[in-house]
């Protein structure tokens, strides 16, 4: 007799309930609306593509981290691993259909095989936004802007911008170049080593007190800029002064694909320790070309959800009302049941969220569910107030409890909740 398997979610990925969900959703909701005020569209990808699209343009480093495999066809695919190259993709596929610049907002699931830590899970989900086809300092402003309005939106606070530049093709190489002899020339472990070989911008983000100790006289790429991606830098940094969004430069700054170009930042809350990051992005120039498409440029940021619903939770703060719905009813029999049924459905019919005790509860176990369901009022109906024609309504942020016609009650709670 085989041995009975023990229901699990496993390691990285996690279950959310009910309570979970509606804050990911109000965060959602919020965000979303900041991007569509903005003029950004949505759009979709599939989560699986053929592995030597997300791996074109990545590290041995991010290899590691993907799901991959073969399908049922044989065919070598992957799930994605973030956004960015999805929609690279996507552009370089239906260009001749769109228009540009093309501003979009992605809402997506991405899974990464990487060691699971406090809000970093290896199935996620990402919101972000991608302006393609046009390398103008302006809209990297715009962009960096938006994502400040997000986390502005949501009602956090205590989070820092950080920004940097990280040069294009006209300086990075020699930079690169000039990077690795400084580094090649420490005491580094094999495996820092062989990091400095594929990209040596890594090995400046590296925690380690021992590593930065000895990378603190490195040189910076931001004291190597070409006059052109200067000029660039400067009028993003310009822009921001302008439209009041306050920012740190932190010349230090890497991202760990080497798609990144130019502008390059991130957000940072300090009240979730080590692993302090909640969004970021930067502009990556050329990398729709390296998959196949027109020479276009781009810019794009992501907003981890996870992460910024951690650092709510650290700043004790909500991201809307929870409430699950405005009324519930609470029927004591079953002509009550049937009369409350349609009552509910008025309700919904003009636009109020309503739901109802089933299963024949008694009073109390009733009103849990009302309690459950942060509701705002309750009905309670009874026979006797059905032989009354009357109906309890009950503010249970009040605590207070009034008798009305049951006629006139779908159009008072319509007018109270308006």
């Amino acid at each position: 007799m085989s041995e009975l398997i023990q229901p699990k979610v496993l390691k990285g990925f996690r279950d959310f309930l009910p309570h979970d969900e509606i804050r990911r959703a109000l965060l959602i909701e919020t965000v979303t609306t900041v991007f569509r005020n903005a003029g950004f569209v949505p759009i979709d990808t599939p989560a699986l593509e053929y592995s030597e699209v997300l791996l074109r343009k990545s590290n041995g480093e991010t290899e590691k981290q993907v799901f991959r495999f073969n399908d049922n066809g044989g065919r070598d695919v992957a799930l994605r691993f973030d956004l960015t190259v999805p929609f690279a993709r996507f552009i370089a596929e239906h260009h001749s259909e769109l228009y540009f610049p093309f501003k979009r907002y992605h809402i997506a699931k991405v899974w990464r095989g990487e060691k699971p830590q406090a809000g970093r899970y290896r199935q996620l989900q990402q919101m972000g936004v991608e302006s393609i086809g046009v390398d103008d300092p302006a809209l990297d402003a715009e962009v960096v802007a938006l994502a400040d309005r997000c986390y502005k939106s949501v009602g956090l606070t205590g989070y820092r911008l950080e920004i940097t530049s990280l040069g294009d093709s006209t300086c990075r190489p020699a930079y690169r170049q000039k990077l690795q002899e400084f580094l090649f020339a420490l005491p580094l472990d094999e495996e820092t080593r062989r990091r400095a070989e594929i990209n040596p911008l890594r090995v400046l983000d590296d925690k380690r007190p021992e590593v930065q100790d000895m990378t603190a006289d490195a040189p910076l790429m931001l004291d190597h800029l070409s006059p052109e991606t200067q000029e660039h830098f400067e009028t993003v940094t310009g822009l921001l002064d302008d439209m009041g969004v306050a920012y740190v430069i932190n010349p230090r700054m890497v991202r760990g694909l080497d798609y990144y170009t130019k502008t390059c930042f991130e957000f940072v809350h300090d009240g979730l320790g080590a692993q302090s990051g909640i969004g970021g992005g930067g502009r990556y120039d050329g990398l729709m070309a390296q998959l196949g498409g027109q020479e276009l440029s781009g810019i794009g940021f992501g907003l981890g959800i996870d992460r910024t619903l951690l650092a709510l939770q650290a700043e004790q703060a909500e991201t809307g009302d929870t409430r699950r719905v405005d009324v519930f009813g609470v029927p004591m029999g079953s002509a009550a049941k049937r009369a409350m049924a349609v009552l509910i459905n008025q309700l919904r019919s003009n636009g109020v969220s309503s739901d109802m005790s089933y299963g024949d509860r008694g009073l109390k176990g009733a009103m849990k569910g009302a309690d459950r369901a942060h509701a705002r009022f309750a009905l309670i109906l009874g026979d006797r107030e059905l032989e009354n024609g009357t109906i309890a309504v009950k503010d249970l942020a009040a605590q207070t409890q009034t008798d009305m016609d049951l006629a006139a009650v779908v159009p008072y709670l319509v007018d109270e909740l308006g």
